[in-house]
């Protein structure tokens, strides 16, 4: 991507001409002193003591600068610098600099302050706050936007019991006059996870008719890990017809053979649950939007559109009501038809701030619920190996055609045989195939046999992981899986040195949105109290990421491994922060492409002239 043409009145000489712009203060992130991990808890994290300012057209000014020129005076280029050098430019060639350039809507120079003055006349120059550091804006490469949204209305993670939990949804209950008083009221609410309680048990629907309150009314609750739902007796009698069993699904029963009230991965499509109308998913979508932006995300991978939820966000492009870029997958359903030569892909609506071009396959369920594929039995129920979503034959079929038809396509896989199989179709869908462009996927990958986790490098699959997922589930993991097959659950390091590419998400509202709950946990294995099964040390430490992988977003240039540091939208936003950000202002209205979606892409991940301008400041 060449670089954007600047005024002649700023320049002095051309950047091709300059020396190289970097001064003794540019030290490379490889530095001791910088990236020496650091595997002492930090009392949570440190994260409520941490500001993050995103900043674009106006860079780090934000409010400030707005009060300083006023919005219509902000130049069209100044240079944002760092007392101490430490804005992390993610570009190998020059990684860590003094100062940049932002022109416009593109960056267009870094280097040391005084190389910046010599090439540049009368810019003007702000310094980001002594101490802070500036990294480029952050993507979370697996989401569930609309369904974040829906968990703040009511959310069930934090209960330890089943009694609890149905007290949270009685609470809730009566603090709403309009459901309180109106019990053919759907309620809906997520986040319940069994593995939490002090006696790990599946809840039923008479656990919610046992509540005076709560009984008699519609109501669908979702698990955390959004892969079973726990349901009310009235929707029970509302499902028209019940199979004995589901493909790729559970129904649970008691000891008559009766639904209990949960119904696992597959089996869920047979709970009749009303579709959100627009205004609810705009005031779910705003809710997500607000609490990304509080966290430094302006870019947002979701992980599953299915019609209704694509055709919001494509009306909400169409009327420019997208304040963050979205990238979203759109969902196969395995019982359907193939429709990657009929749909339509969405590429760069909206200015850019939505595309639609991935698909997302199921191949299995999760480890939390047991419904994960494995080629051996639970360790904790030797009955199951768990289940795959998809007849390996379909997957065969309909991968290739996806990618011939010029589909990104991404696969939910946890358990081991399920990675397995995900890759065997991989391998021969790939032959002679141009694996850059088509940018295949595995979501999760959360169980590999040790044959498979070379695999990522040798056929160039993007493994997409949730670090915060690891120190979760590292508490329940070895019962699940026995002590020599849980070494090959969330095994970073091993993919990373077999030359894995890795993309990291958070998978919300499963987990904390937060990048830095997720950078911790990837170069920590720790919980945020400094916790894990194995010591202070972490859990399984020799599979921890370093900070330079989880930061910078590149193992190697061999490995090609990015981590979605991705250069995001810039409708920018400052805000002026009190500990979380508070407020938000918005002051530019524009977006760039979007990663591993739009082919003009380039170096998204890195700043280097030329490239779209965005950055996020961190201050203690």
């Amino acid at each position: 991507m060449s670089a954007q043409s600047t005024p002649s009145e700023l320049r002095k000489r051309s950047p091709s001409s300059s020396p190289s712009g970097r001064s003794q203060k540019d030290r490379s992130l490889d530095s001791t002193r910088q990236l020496k991990p650091s595997y002492r808890p930090n009392n949570a994290l440190r994260m409520t003591a941490i500001r993050v300012v995103v900043a674009g057209l106006l860079g780090f000014f934000g409010l400030r600068a707005a009060q300083k020129w006023g919005r219509s005076e902000v130049p069209d280029a100044y240079a944002l610098c760092s007392p101490e050098g430490k804005i992390f430019t993610v570009d190998e060639a020059n990684p860590e600099v003094e100062c940049m350039v932002i022109h416009g809507s593109h960056f267009s120079d870094v280097g040391s302050l005084a190389d910046i003055r010599l090439r540049w006349t009368a810019i003007p120059v702000r310094f980001i706050q002594s101490g802070a550091v500036v990294v480029p804006g952050i993507s979370d490469s697996h989401v569930h936007i609309l369904e974040y949204g829906a968990t703040i209305q009511l959310p069930l993670e934090g209960p330890k019991s089943v009694k609890e939990t149905v007290q949270v949804v009685r609470n809730y209950i009566l603090s709403d006059p309009d459901v309180r008083h109106n019990k053919s009221t759907f309620v809906e609410g997520w986040g319940w996870d069994h593995t939490q309680w002090l006696l790990e048990q599946w809840p039923t629907s008479e656990d919610l008719e046992n509540d005076p309150v709560v009984r008699g009314r519609p109501i669908v609750l979702q698990s955390k890990d959004g892969h079973a739902i726990w349901v009310s007796k009235k929707i029970l009698d509302d499902i028209e017809f019940i199979p004995e069993e589901i493909e790729g699904g559970t129904i649970f029963r008691d000891s008559n053979g009766n639904p209990t009230g949960v119904f696992m991965d597959s089996a869920q499509s047979l709970v009749n649950a009303p579709e959100p109308t627009h205004d609810q998913m705009e005031k779910r979508f705003g809710l997500a939007v607000r609490d990304a932006h509080k966290v430094g995300l302006t870019a947002l991978h979701d992980a599953g559109f299915n019609p209704r939820s694509l055709a919001f966000f494509k009306k909400q492009a169409e009327e420019d009501k997208l304040p963050i870029r979205v990238y979203g997958m759109t969902y196969f359903n395995e019982s359907a038809e193939y429709w990657g030569n009929s749909v339509e892909k969405v590429i760069g609506a909206g200015n850019n701030r939505l595309s639609a071009r991935s698909v997302k396959i199921f191949a299995d369920g999760a480890l939390r619920s047991g419904g994960a594929a494995l080629y051996e039995p639970y360790s904790d129920n030797p009955e199951t190996r768990g289940f795959l979503r998809i007849d390996p034959e379909l997957l065969n079929k309909v991968i290739p055609r996806f990618l011939r038809d010029g589909w990104q396509v991404n696969v939910h896989a946890i358990g081991d045989r399920a990675n397995g199989v995900v890759l065997d179709a991989f391998e021969a869908a790939l032959k002679d195939a141009n694996v850059s462009a088509l940018r295949p996927r595995l979501e999760h990958a959360q169980i590999l046999a040790k044959k498979d986790m070379a695999r990522f490098g040798d056929l160039g699959i993007i493994a997409s992981i949730q670090p915060t997922h690891a120190i979760s589930d590292m508490w329940f993991g070895e019962d699940r899986l026995g002590p020599e097959r849980v070494k090959g659950l969330y095994a970073f390091r091993s993919i990373i040195d077999h030359g894995g590419r890795i993309a990291l998400g958070s998978d919300f509202p499963v987990e904390d949105m937060n990048p830095l709950a997720g950078f911790y946990a990837a170069i920590t294995r720790l919980s945020p109290d400094g916790k894990s099964p194995h010591g202070p040390g972490g859990w399984f430490p020799e599979q921890r990421m370093t900070r330079q992988e989880a930061l910078k977003g590149k193992h190697d240039s061999r490995s090609g491994l990015r981590l979605l540091l991705r250069r995001p939208t810039w409708y920018h936003y400052a805000w002026e922060t009190c500990g979380l950000c508070r407020s938000i202002e918005r002051y530019h209205d524009n977006s760039c492409g979007q990663a591993f979606g739009d082919k003009s892409v380039g170096h998204g991940d890195r700043w280097a002239p030329g490239l779209w301008q965005d950055l996020m400041e961190f201050t203690k």
